[in-house]
């Protein structure tokens, strides 16, 4: 029996990936982003690649593809990642406690495949006055009118 497809409120498909997908895709990830993906590690401030991206865009889960954050969300926080104020879809990005390193924070996490991305922190600009501080190897940007990657072939796009 086939498990029934979870639907964002944006109508992506949040079905975890079977193991088979899950293999796949983890064997396409380079060293650091598995560190950082799979073991929850976080890359060095100010190094990242799409820290100073600024083009029109989606920042999506380098995992699974799944759309996280959209550019007009993207602020600098001077804190030498990538910095959002929103998610995509309230439905994409899990929050879990993270009580690591003798801190409490809130580890987020792409809902579909559970890839580590980054913290949330409540020190960001109105509106939302959050602060969703993501790795850049946890993401992949898709420019505006490309096509989103769809490594799970589930016909994922933007609506």
């Amino acid at each position: 029996m086939t498990q029934a497809a979870t639907l964002s409120s944006t109508g992506f498909d949040l079905t975890p990936p079977t193991e088979p997908e899950r293999e796949r895709l983890e064997g396409d990830l380079t060293a650091e982003e598995a560190r950082v993906l799979l073991h929850h590690g976080t890359e060095a401030p100010f190094c990242g690649g799409l820290l100073g991206e600024k083009s029109p865009g989606v920042y999506g889960c380098r995992l699974c593809g799944l759309p996280l954050f959209k550019h007009e969300t993207k602020f600098e926080s001077g804190t030498g990642w990538p910095s959002f104020y929103a998610p995509f879809d309230e439905d994409h990005v899990k929050a879990v406690r993270d009580t690591s390193y003798g801190m409490v924070r809130i580890e987020t996490r792409c809902a579909r495949c559970d890839s580590h991305q980054g913290h949330v922190f409540p020190d960001g600009p109105a509106p939302t006055r959050l602060r969703y501080c993501i790795n850049s190897v946890s993401l992949q940007f898709v420019k505006a009118g490309d096509p989103l990657p769809d490594p799970l072939h589930r016909g994922d796009r933007i609506p």
